[in-house]
């Protein structure tokens, strides 16, 4: 398997990829710091995904099995519209839940030309699998890549070196809210949802993530949103 160097999750860093990758300017990445009502209501607004960085504990392993098993037993349809990528290289999931956040939001434009929107081209009609295949093989995709993944504010890990967290995005499709995670082998339907509440949603999944993991803290969140 393809091994890519992890990207940090700093808006600044993940905002010079967007910009790289061919996403518009008007639309960024924030840190958002507190679950309190308070504090996300200061979220620039309209949300179009959040980013859940989270640890792989042994407890999360478990539960990711558990949930496997059950969705592969429940046989469940999801949109064909709901771009949805596997994941097949290691530490990729930084730009595989980028990739979630800004192709299932269709009004967001792509520069003409550029990495993300060849990919776009290239993946719109395939499976998940394939779209993954097709990342991973994606010479734009991966040079650009490592270039941001080397301009963070602390050094880049060997690329070798175990990765302890991981990158999944939650977005809006249909009325539904989708958790779109490339280690799964399904997106992950969690209830009904609009634009407006999007963001208080994908919050109440976050909390059942760290209510199941309560010795851990190391959790970031981030969203795509309106630049200011």
């Amino acid at each position: 398997m393809t091994t890519w160097l992890p990207l940090e999750s700093n808006p600044d860093v993940l905002n010079k990829y967007l910009e790289k990758l061919g996403v518009s300017p008007l639309w960024n990445i924030v840190d958002i710091y507190s679950m309190d009502d308070d504090a996300l209501a200061f979220v620039p607004s309209p949300l179009k995904s959040l980013i859940f960085l989270f640890p792989c504990s042994d407890v999360y392993e478990e539960f990711r099995a558990k949930e496997d098993a059950e969705l592969k037993a429940k046989n469940i349809e999801h949109p064909k519209d709901l771009f949805y990528l596997r994941q097949y290289v290691h530490n990729a999931c930084g730009t595989i839940a980028l990739v979630h956040a800004v192709l299932n939001n269709p009004d967001i434009e792509l520069t003409e030309g550029s990495v993300m929107k060849k990919y776009l081209d290239g993946a719109r009609d395939l499976s998940p699998e394939e779209r993954g295949k097709l990342l991973e093989n994606d010479a734009g995709f991966t040079e650009t890549h490592e270039s941001v993944a080397n301009e963070g504010q602390t050094a880049a890990p060997d690329i070798n070196e175990k990765v302890y967290h991981h990158f999944v995005a939650f977005v809006h499709h249909g009325g539904k809210l989708y958790e779109l995670d490339g280690r799964k082998n399904f997106p992950v339907e969690h209830g009904a949802t609009t634009p407006d509440s999007l963001l208080k949603d994908a919050i109440g999944v976050c909390k059942q993530y760290i209510a199941r993991d309560p010795t851990e803290v190391r959790f970031t969140l981030m969203g795509l949103t309106p630049t200011q």
